[in-house]
């Protein structure tokens, strides 16, 4: 299928008064189980998505391409209609955006765990068992009071659990480096490299701000060590109200996606921690806006915990609330997910993802149930993430005719 770009669409985009809803179940797609022959999908209780998803269209996307396993920054981009490789956009400015943290022209963000290492410095955990957010709050305090590195300014503010956001300020220091996380456990972390000649000084300030960390979080197991990646400055990307003509919010409680959103122009609107909440924030501002980013992260952090039962869990929860949100009568419904994190690998994956359109202009499919398995055989057949923009348009009526 053809991908079309945003300059094209926006000469098409009307404004009108239809109302898109996108969920994003986040890490949505898995894989059988071993002892069932299963997915996640498959082993949930899930009658009204089901059901939803014999008068819709279903199909497959691709985040970016066919093999290739996204972040969920240019996963998520991808859904907004942004072409991902076009814009590169480094985790740690995300974070930090979706924070409030007032960014400057000259700011590097990055992203931070903390993490748990062993007596040889081996990551043992990531995620340093998910430690609490009141915790992180803690450490961060502690490390943005303590540490002092030459010439450089440093931020250390927490995002949510384990996640912070760390961002180094001096004028005109560049922020092209790698790495300190490895990605994965069993390993160390890495040395941070310049990867051009105007990043080295920055390159230098967060080896020493790193060294100075490793020094202070040594007694604070199991949050002894805290690994960076994603530097990046803050992007200049096309509006949302720009290019399609619509007003648009994101309902989300994890900084990094309200980042994201805020990025691309939506406004974000505060909301509580449960799905719950989530849907009462729809509702009260239904009117306000014609499009929503509705997003929902525990799929992914239990696909990458490897508790697949736990993912079975959210989407069984999310099922039980979907009729709240079809009272709505959204002119669009769009579920789907951002990329696939499978229980059995606990990761990100190239798989690709669940998507069930609903509109009133939507010729079902065929479809019996919203799994995998059923997915294959959907009337969407397999898109590029990149398709699902103008698709939800057009089923609002958002976008006038090509051609004479």
């Amino acid at each position: 299928m053809n991908i079309v770009d945003q300059k094209f669409i926006e000469k098409l985009a009307i404004s009108n008064s239809a109302k898109i809803v996108l969920v994003v179940l986040d890490g949505l797609g898995g894989l059988t189980s071993e002892k069932t022959g299963k997915t996640e999908l498959e082993t949930a209780n899930t009658k009204n998505m089901d059901e939803l998803a014999k008068i819709s269209q279903c199909g497959f996307s691709y985040p970016i391409a066919p093999g290739i396993t996204p972040g969920s920054g240019p996963a998520h981009l991808a859904l907004f209609g942004y072409d991902p490789i076009k814009y590169e956009i480094g985790r740690g400015i995300l974070g930090a955006v979706g924070i409030g943290f007032e960014i400057k022209q000259s700011d590097i963000a990055s992203r931070a765990n903390f993490c748990t290492v062993d007596e040889q410095e081996i990551i043992t955990d990531r995620r340093a068992g998910r430690i609490s957010t009141e915790k992180c709050k803690e450490l961060c305090q502690l490390l943005e009071s303590n540490i002092k590195v030459k010439n450089f300014e440093i931020f250390v503010r927490p995002e949510k659990e384990h996640r912070a956001s760390v961002i180094f300020r001096k004028e005109n220091a560049g922020g092209n480096l790698s790495d300190s996380d490895p990605q994965k456990e069993g390993l160390q972390s890495k040395e941070i490299k310049a990867l051009d000649s105007n990043s080295e000084i920055t390159a230098i300030a967060v080896n020493e701000f790193l060294a100075q960390a490793k020094n202070i979080l040594k007694e604070f197991k199991p949050s002894n060590m805290m690994l960076l990646r994603g530097f990046s400055k803050y992007p200049d990307l096309p509006q949302m109200q720009d290019v399609y003509k619509v007003k648009s919010a994101a309902i989300a409680t994890y900084p990094m996606y309200k980042g994201l959103a805020k990025l691309v122009g939506m406004e974000i609107l505060q909301t509580g921690d449960t799905i719950r909440d989530e849907i009462k924030t729809l509702k009260e501002n239904l009117s306000n806006f014609e499009f929503f980013y509705f997003h929902i992260k525990k799929t992914d952090s239990s696909g990458e915990d490897g508790n697949f039962d736990a993912k079975v869990a959210v989407l069984e929860d999310f099922d039980r609330c979907l009729p709240d949100i079809l009272n709505l009568n959204p002119d669009v419904l769009v579920l789907t997910g951002d990329h696939s994190t499978p229980s059995r690998l606990k990761a990100h994956s190239w798989h690709p993802v669940p998507i069930l359109l609903s509109s009133k202009y939507v010729i079902s499919d065929g479809v019996s149930r919203w799994t995998e398995r059923e997915c294959y055989k959907g009337g969407l057949g397999h898109l590029n993430a990149l398709n699902i923009m103008p698709l939800a348009l057009a089923h609002s009526l958002k976008l006038k005719k090509y051609g004479a």
